[in-house]
């Protein structure tokens, strides 16, 4: 005898919110890329940030608004501040740099969740937590704003957020159906080795696909992008598990109905953002036919 689905009616309202929510965000998206200039651009994606930051601000353990919004403002002034000293740089040393150290940091937070979670006595602190905000943040906002900036930005930018969401639907899948080698089991159980490999393939074949009928780029260069971009993505992911899981907490947010928070969407893309402003910029992969 097939029991019957518990709960049905909010499964499926639940659904409903998720996909509503889900085409309003892909839509401000296009629009925001294809409608505006750069600057429409960083202002939207300042504000999501701005709401991730408020958002990670009580993952850290801070309980007051007053604290919270204080230590929003302060990460919003810092990245301002970064970003139009970078606009007006003569070079890209000093972009270069700051890339590098955000790849560096996630080198250093992929040791720690797979130490969790022993490695919480080196982060898990609050002021530990809000150094991290800033460096997981503020170079995520400042790569997005380089890559809209190039000819064809809104492509390449366009490009990232593609990729980060084939890598995280083909992880999601080939999980479910060939999952056996955990990845980081303190942390997301359900989360495998296949399923890492399955969203690094799919994000290839997207890759692939968008080179062929809209990118038109350098093949060799193309895996240089997509390849790291794709890998990277599961540990913002995973780092954000990590610091909800020592918080006692599901979703970082309730601001997305259906999805939880803002951090909850962007925690593979302010991972991914980084590595692939880096890699366009040592390869010199650029949209030609856009």
């Amino acid at each position: 005898m097939v029991k019957p689905v518990r709960n049905w009616p909010t499964r499926l309202r639940v659904l409903k919110h998720r996909v509503i929510t889900a085409l309003v965000l892909v839509w401000l998206l296009i629009g925001t890329l294809f409608l505006g200039d750069w600057r429409v651009f960083a202002v939207v994606t300042g504000l999501v940030m701005a709401l991730a930051c408020w958002e990670w601000s009580d993952l850290c353990g801070l309980r007051s608004k007053l604290g919270r919004g204080a230590y929003t403002a302060l990460v919003a002034v810092v990245g301002v501040g970064l970003g139009v000293f970078l606009q007006w740089s003569e070079h890209h040393q000093s972009l270069q740099i700051l890339l590098l150290v955000a790849c560096a940091w996630w080198a250093v937070a992929l040791l720690w969740v797979q130490s969790y979670p022993s490695s919480a006595i080196l982060w898990g602190s609050t002021p530990v937590k809000m150094l991290m905000g800033l460096v997981i943040l503020i170079p995520a906002w400042i790569a997005l704003l380089y890559l809209r900036a190039q000819p064809a930005g809104a492509w390449l930018v366009l490009m990232a957020f593609l990729t980060v969401a084939a890598a995280d639907v083909g992880a999601y899948f080939a999980g479910r159906r060939f999952g056996r080698t955990k990845l980081a089991k303190n942390v997301s159980p359900g989360k495998t080795w296949e399923g890492v490999l399955g969203g690094m393939v799919l994000a290839l074949l997207w890759g692939g696909f968008a080179n062929l009928t809209i990118i038109g780029g350098d093949w060799l260069a193309l895996l240089a992008v997509v390849v790291p971009t794709s890998l990277v993505s599961v540990i913002g992911d995973l780092l954000e598990s990590m610091v909800k899981r020592q918080r006692g907490v599901k979703d970082s947010g309730r601001l997305l109905p259906g999805h939880g928070g803002f951090l909850d969407r962007i925690d593979g893309l302010v991972a991914a953002a980084p590595v692939f402003a880096l890699a366009v910029l040592a390869s010199g992969w650029t949209v030609s036919s856009a």
